[in-house]
């Protein structure tokens, strides 16, 4: 029995294997047939669009070489560009003239003038039309519709000396698709270098009649098929040409480095084939032809639900064929055996019941908890793809979590936040490594901040590495510990102004330990709430003074040994005071070891047994004291108060406080942040 469920199990996975190999082939075969067929679709638009453009360049070069035109321009530039010495000149340009019109008319270089037809202050505007244009630029002759020759087609005509050339296809001043088109005209008699050259003939005329319809192939029945021109500007690619879903030529650009953007692979592939997304987002097949005399790209494009639909269906039939036979030959083999196995079949049939009845009810309990959670929660894969998301995630993008399913990033949050979170996705499924970030985004014209988790989630069988996506809105929160933080730094400073105007002799002091502390904190680089909490601790340590008698605050006498304690001890007084207080980091416990530690004076701290936040305010407290005046001394530079600082420490652990206030004091404008230390009047 072992055996024959050995070869079964052989037989059934290579004749799986074997199925599948040949229906991708045959899905191969139809794709290599679809480029065939939409190569010679393409072939043909784009030889139809080139004569076209070599039509037009014909009949402007006819004119080019019109022995008459050429013998006019070779006679003002001979007298230097002067037509008052042209032979019988207002009959050759009068001649030249109804030439132009001629010209125009028969190849429909001419548009009636845009603008009222009664008399008034706005002037009427010609679209279309020929003109006869020195080297530099300047008209001598044109139709009466000629739009004038601006700086860009002056440019064009000073860079094409000698060469033709074109006015690229552009919006003209009524809207419509415009082109130029530049041959040059040569003296008579010469060998047509550029240094022949005495003029340029300049045919303008609307397109959009004449070109467009030559990117729709005759007979074709693809209902999703289109011809497009494509051309690159920069970052940005533009479609001349007007689309399929009714955006007009030039109305639509897209980001160059849109991803699997067809139009960006036919720029950068003509004459490929591929799977590509076009401008509505949609999978198509794509060839493309570039053109050599405009910067222009043919796009030819087909919808691949439209094309490989038989292909798909067919596959789909041979497949269930296949797999229908490779079924029909392992019920065979099954029936051999299925009378001594029938018992133990139907334990597993009933054990394979349990197990989807147990998983069926696990997935709805998990959809019932991730749907009752405020977190955002989706599983995305690599290509940016949503395989599963939960309501809250569906409701922040005003979708529901079924429609979710299956769609883009980029047509879900949008393209810009797609990018960005597509390279955080491809980053995790790098490494293999959790991530947070936090990010802001614009709800109903309100910023809220999200805090996102980005884990990992490895291969399956039927899955491809993906990643969870846990986004918590935290807005709330920050706008609560913002105003939770503005508040406490207004208390703060109310009590220490308090204190201040009991204390004039040492007013401020408190605020100036706070700065010095901040910043030799800064200059260590810690933490966001030790930084914090420093800073606080420096503005409250001086707050047990409100306990203190104003009398030994303001006496001008040494103090005596009871006075001496009961201001050191106002710093406990302090911790004291505070320590109801929730904040985010250690003040409480710092004020605690300031006082604890104390050994008196205008010494230093034991700075050994401190915290790391104590050893920074003690510094700073003695940093200020040493440079402020007292009533028993003058305050010492700030130099000075350095080298006491680093000879009371010695080789204990807190020289690296005193070197980062040094350094603060050089290399960060400290000195200048901290000019009126000395004085008791500045706030810092």
């Amino acid at each position: 029995m072992a055996i024959a469920a050995a070869a079964l199990a052989l037989v059934t996975v290579v004749g799986v294997i074997f199925v599948f190999v040949f229906v991708d082939g045959e899905r191969d075969r139809d794709l290599r047939a679809w480029q065939v067929r939409m190569g010679i679709v393409a072939d043909s638009r784009f030889a139809a669009v080139n004569d076209w453009i070599e039509r037009q360049f014909a009949q402007v070069r006819d004119l080019a070489q019109n022995a008459s035109l050429q013998l006019y321009l070779t006679e003002i530039a001979l007298f230097g560009g002067d037509a008052a010495q042209v032979t019988d000149e207002p009959a050759q340009r009068t001649y030249l003239r109804n030439l132009l019109v001629a010209v125009a008319e028969a190849g429909g270089f001419s548009a009636p003038l845009r603008g009222p037809e009664i008399s008034a202050n706005v002037a009427r505007v010609g679209v279309a039309g020929i003109a006869l244009v020195d080297n530099e630029g300047r008209v001598l002759v044109a139709t009466p519709g000629m739009p004038p020759v601006d700086d860009e087609l002056k440019e064009i005509i000073l860079a094409s000396r000698g060469k033709r050339a074109i006015h690229d296809l552009r919006l003209g001043v009524d809207g419509q698709a415009t082109m130029g088109f530049l041959v040059p005209i040569f003296a008579l008699q010469s060998d047509e270098s550029a240094s022949d050259q005495i003029g340029v003939v300049v045919g303008v005329k609307e397109v959009g009649d004449e070109l467009f319809p030559l990117l729709v192939q005759p007979g074709a029945t693809e209902a999703t098929a289109e011809a497009v021109l494509v051309r690159e500007s920069g970052n940005v690619i533009e479609y001349p040409s007007p689309l399929a879903d009714g955006t007009g030529p030039l109305e639509r650009p897209l980001a160059r480095d849109t991803a699997d953007l067809a139009a960006a692979f036919a720029l950068d592939t003509p004459g490929g084939f591929a799977l590509r997304r076009d401008y509505h987002d949609a999978e198509v097949l794509v060839v493309a032809r570039r053109f050599a005399i405009v910067p222009w790209t043919l796009m030819y494009k087909i919808d691949a639900a439209e094309a490989l639909a038989e292909t798909d269906s067919r596959m789909r039939r041979m497949l269930t064929v296949f797999l229908l036979v490779i079924a029909a030959i392992a019920t065979a083999f099954v029936a051999a055996w299925r009378h001594g196995t029938s018992r133990r079949a139907s334990e597993a049939a009933h054990k394979a019941n349990e197990l989807a009845h147990r998983f069926g009810q696990q997935r709805d309990f998990l959809e019932l908890v991730t749907d009752s959670q405020r977190s955002a929660m989706s599983i995305i894969d690599g290509d940016g793809r949503y395989l599963w998301a939960n309501r809250v995630a569906a409701e922040i993008n005003d979708l529901k979590a079924e429609d979710v399913v299956g769609k883009m990033l980029a047509s879900v949050v949008g393209p810009v936040p797609a990018k960005a979170l597509i390279r955080t996705i491809h980053e995790v499924l790098d490494t293999e490594e959790n991530k947070i970030e936090t990010h802001s985004e614009e709800y109903e014209d309100k910023t809220r901040t999200f805090t996102s988790e980005f884990i990992p989630l490895k291969a399956t069988a039927e899955l491809p590495p993906r990643v969870l996506v846990v986004s918590e809105d935290v807005t709330f929160a920050l706008e609560e510990r913002a105003k939770r933080a503005r508040i406490m730094d207004q208390l703060v400073g109310t009590l220490v102004g308090l204190v201040d105007r009991r204390d004039p002799y040492s007013a401020n002091h408190s605020a100036w330990v706070a700065k010095v502390a901040r910043a030799i904190a800064d200059e260590m680089e810690l933490g966001g709430d030790d930084a914090e909490s420093v800073e606080i601790a420096g503005r409250v340590m001086n707050l047990g003074k409100i306990l203190v008698p104003e009398a030994i605050l303001t006496k001008t006498e040494p103090l005596t040994e009871d006075e001496l304690k009961l201001v050191r001890d106002s710093i406990g007084t302090s911790a004291e005071l505070i320590e109801g207080v929730e904040f985010d980091g250690p003040v409480v416990e710092t004020l605690r070891d300031l006082h604890a530690h104390w050994d008196g004076g205008d010494g230093v701290f034991n700075a050994e047994e401190l915290l790391l936040t104590a050893r920074i305010v003690a510094v700073a407290n003695n940093f200020v004291a040493l440079v402020s005046p007292r009533a028993y001394r003058a305050g010492l530079s700030l130099d000075a108060a350095l080298d006491v600082l680093h000879d009371k420490i010695g080789a204990s652990d807190t020289r690296r406080v005193v070197t980062s206030l040094a350094n603060y004091l050089d290399n960060h404008g400290g000195r200048e942040a901290l000019a009126g230390i000395g004085d008791p009047s500045p706030q810092p």
